[in-house]
């Protein structure tokens, strides 16, 4: 059912030495749009976003069209050294589609190739986005006004890879499928000293040591215990040697919720910790909480109840229900302002996790994907 004049396994492979951080996939985009020329249709149409250089847009016209489905797949990549070893690694150092975003561009360019050559019923638009891992690029997008008139949505979907599910099989579930997030980023600000005169200093260490203790109580004593959520500061840098008090300490982390009610509760208590600190010590607490467009992904009821229906009862798709997981997903902001659906594409690479250097995904996952969305996509279109 894919289309045989792209070589989705070369595809992938190109995308995935040239990967580029949020915002600056240049390469990307022009690989993207060079690749996409070649579907040679008289029904595309290609549309880019001054606001956001990288981004690129692709509506197919539909035949007779009720509605507009849109496709979402996120081109940005990590600041992570791969360690696969493999011959197509990636060729700019320091960088790796460790995400595996490599996989989600193959996989949009695979259904968008079907439809370019079997011009749908309604309209489609694929949505080529930068900046997930960072920078909110979705929000960004939805901003800008780039997904309005010919180029909004009814029903949105998105998928991300899964290398704990075996290669090829899709999962999701009802509700919440990922977390949304929220960055934290503490100074604490205090005065030095000399370690025998504590005092005369007002110690900035001791301060964060008594924040990063605090914050855990913030799920254990706040959250509702069957809802889940988990505070993480995973970053503290403080002090120069250990005869001196430090007067200055950095902190960062991150907060993650099932819901974004219990995402602004854990906000709050987070800053009230901050703030009852800053009195305790006598220090100066510069607490910045940061949620940009990581909103929980969110799955609308009937656009899910819908894709679940179908991967279930079609014997050629692989499909298990999910359960939630703490992962962050800026599609969770698009999800807020159109219906619409996130899923798991299982990679079968159950050794390495997401954002490992050494994640290599299996790619006979492209081709099950593409089969499994472009068959979804026609019996929605009642193809």
């Amino acid at each position: 059912m894919s289309d045989s004049t792209i070589n989705l396994v070369q595809v992938r492979r190109d995308l995935h030495a040239i990967p580029e951080l949020a915002l600056h996939e240049v390469q990307t985009q022009q690989y993207l749009k060079k690749t996409i020329a070649t579907f040679a249709s008289d029904f595309l149409t290609i549309k880019e976003v001054p606001e956001v250089e990288t981004a690129l847009l692709v509506r197919l016209a539909g035949m007779h069209p009720q509605k507009t489905i849109g496709y979402r797949a996120d081109i940005d990549a990590l600041p992570i050294k791969e360690e696969t070893g493999l011959p197509f690694a990636s060729k700019h150092p320091g960088v790796m589609h460790a995400c595996g975003h490599d996989i989600h561009m193959t996989v949009a360019l695979g259904i968008l190739a079907y439809f370019a050559k079997n011009q749908p019923k309604d309209n489609l638009i694929f949505i080529f986005q930068p900046a997930e891992e960072s920078e909110a690029g979705g929000k960004r997008l939805y901003e800008a006004g780039a997904l309005t008139g010919d180029f909004k949505p009814d029903e949105l979907y998105a998928l991300h890879d899964q290398p704990a599910l075996p290669a090829g099989q899709i999962a999701t579930k009802m509700g919440t499928l990922f977390a949304g997030t929220t960055e934290i980023h503490l100074q604490v600000v205090g005065q030095g000293g000399h370690a025998a005169y504590p005092q005369q200093a007002k110690d900035a260490l001791l301060a964060a040591c008594s924040f990063v203790n605090q914050v855990q109580t913030v799920v254990s004593r706040n959250v509702n215990p069957i809802h889940g959520g988990v505070v993480t500061i995973g970053s503290f840098h403080a002090g120069t040697i250990g005869n001196v008090i430090a007067g200055e300490a950095k902190l960062a982390g991150t907060i993650r919720a099932f819901t974004q009610t219990d995402l602004e509760l854990m906000q709050k208590r987070v800053r009230a910790i901050a703030e009852g600190i800053a009195v305790a010590c006598d220090v100066q607490m510069n607490l910045e909480l940061i949620q940009g467009g990581y909103y929980p992904v969110e799955n609308n009821p009937k656009t899910t109840a819908a894709l679940m229906a179908f991967m279930e009862e079609n014997p050629e798709v692989d499909f298990v229900e999910a359960q939630p997981a703490m992962t962050g997903e800026d599609f969770g902001f698009l999800l807020q302002q159109f219906p619409g659906t996130m899923f798991w594409l299982g990679v079968g690479d159950p050794e390495h996790s997401l954002h490992d250097a050494r994640l290599n995904p299996d790619e006979r996952a492209i081709n099950a994907g593409v089969q499994a969305m472009v068959a979804y996509f026609n019996q929605q279109m009642g193809q």
